[in-house]
């Protein structure tokens, strides 16, 4: 089904690729103002491409895109190939190092309505124009999406670890504290392969849903300026993807809390809880810090504390569930955050439907679980919700039923980074003669 494509890599020169840790930066949608600013003191990072600023940060970004170029400081690959990333990272209260196995390659911008590439979340016009307007005017890819396909043989990632004992380079450490290490697979026997196993797979969109659906609108709109003349083979119909094996036990997903900041008509605490109680058992518990593991493998079981010692665990009643009447698929109505937003955000607080769910500003999305006690203790927010992890078969089941999960459901770590290896969508990168062959 998916049509992968080798690229050739623009990268650091191999001078700056040893100080590689001084140019990568992190994705547009998760860099935080102040890592923003940190990095812009750096005139090389990698942060000047992919979250450009000024009056014309489109504009910006191409002319240093050409001074970089110019000036030898990105480099273009000699050969096509296949680029191999390697994520090791732990996660808090684990001794175990992970490492997520993965390759970026070019892949077709497919419409959703191809059902090659799958979504499992809405995105947001603004951020899906602003990634095409960067698209458009620089034809340059600054950081991979990430896609999932599965095979529960494992067959690609002995050439992955065959290419990793020669490294091009790694960063010691990145900003999520992860070591992130790129290798090439250049080989043309191999990357056919890669091409015939990805040919019989679906892809899930893990991670980039606005960079991708960014890449579909620059997409349609070269078509359509472009006539009769399309073939489909032109650079700008492929997309710079990250891909690993949903089999894989190193594919992990973090929980993302809900921290209430306003309770609309909610006067106190035991309001609240009186409010819950016709959908939730409510168990009282002493301290904050045992929520996650009382709720882990839990079905519809939240974290709930309201600051000043005030800590429950609550679960909704199994013969309530009858009553969640969205207009969605039976795998979405199945998960933990539907439950939340249903039965707390709709029915206890009144903000009716997932489109005003979305906008509503009374509700913050918050992945550490200690900063969600924090800013309920400084009277910062009303009340922290504390959910689980979703898992990686109710991703699957919820793609291929077609349906999006509530905002904000999953957070894979690690994040790849920006700045680790580039790729250039422009005809004259693209069109070299060795390419041709992997055309299928």
């Amino acid at each position: 089904m998916a049509e992968i494509q080798p690229l050739r890599g623009w990268r650091y020169s191999p001078a700056l690729s040893q100080q590689i840790d001084q140019y990568v930066s992190p994705l547009f949608d998760v860099v935080s103002a102040r890592q923003r600013e940190a990095l812009y003191q750096n005139a090389l990072n990698s942060i000047h491409l992919s979250v450009p600023r000024g009056e014309d940060p489109a504009g910006a970004a191409r002319a240093r895109l050409q001074q970089w170029q110019q000036q030898g400081i990105l480099q273009l690959d000699e050969l096509p190939g296949i680029y191999a990333y390697y994520q090791y990272f732990r996660l808090p209260g684990s001794s175990r190092e992970f490492c997520r196995k993965g390759f970026m390659c070019h892949i077709r911008a497919y419409d959703w309505a191809e059902n090659v590439v799958l979504r499992h979340e809405n995105t947001l016009p603004a951020a899906v124009n602003d990634r095409a307007e960067l698209l458009a005017r620089t034809e340059f890819q600054t950081s991979a999406t990430h896609g999932l396909y599965r095979d529960e043989d494992f067959e690609l990632e002995g050439y992955l670890d065959e290419a990793m004992r020669h490294p091009l380079y790694e960063t010691a450490e990145d900003y999520q504290g992860a070591r992130d290490v790129l290798a090439v697979i250049q080989d043309a026997r191999i990357i056919r392969r890669f091409q015939q196993v990805l040919a019989a797979r679906q892809v899930i969109l893990a991670d980039g849903h606005h960079r991708y659906e960014g890449s579909l609108a620059y997409r349609q709109a070269r078509r359509a300026a472009g006539g009769a003349a399309y073939t489909g083979r032109e650079a700008w119909n492929f997309h710079l993807m990250y891909l690993t094996n949903a089999a894989a036990d190193d594919l992990r997903i973090l929980p993302t809390h809900r921290l209430l900041l306003e309770l609309p008509g909610i006067n106190s605490p035991a309001e609240l809880l009186a409010r819950l109680e016709p959908y939730f058992t409510v168990l009282t518990l002493e301290d904050p810090y045992d929520l996650p593991e009382r709720i882990a493998g839990k079905p519809w079981a939240f974290g709930l504390y309201l600051g000043e010692g005030e800590v429950y665990k609550i679960r909704l009643r199994p013969e309530v569930h009858a009553q969640l009447d969205w207009l969605t698929t039976p795998e979405v109505k199945a998960l933990d955050l539907t439950v939340l937003h249903y039965f707390v955000l709709e029915r206890v607080l009144g903000i009716v439907g997932p489109e005003a769910q979305r906008q509503w500003p009374g509700v913050a999305y918050v992945r550490n679980f200690p900063e969600c006690l924090t800013r309920v203790d400084r009277g910062e927010a009303r009340a922290a919700f504390i959910t689980s992890e979703v898992t990686m078969a109710e991703v699957e089941r919820v793609c291929h039923s077609g349906a999006v999960m509530p905002p904000k459901s999953t957070f894979f770590f690690p994040k790849t980074i920006g700045g680790f290896l580039f790729s250039s969508i422009r005809e004259s990168e693209t069109e070299a003669p060795f390419l041709s062959v992997f055309h299928v």
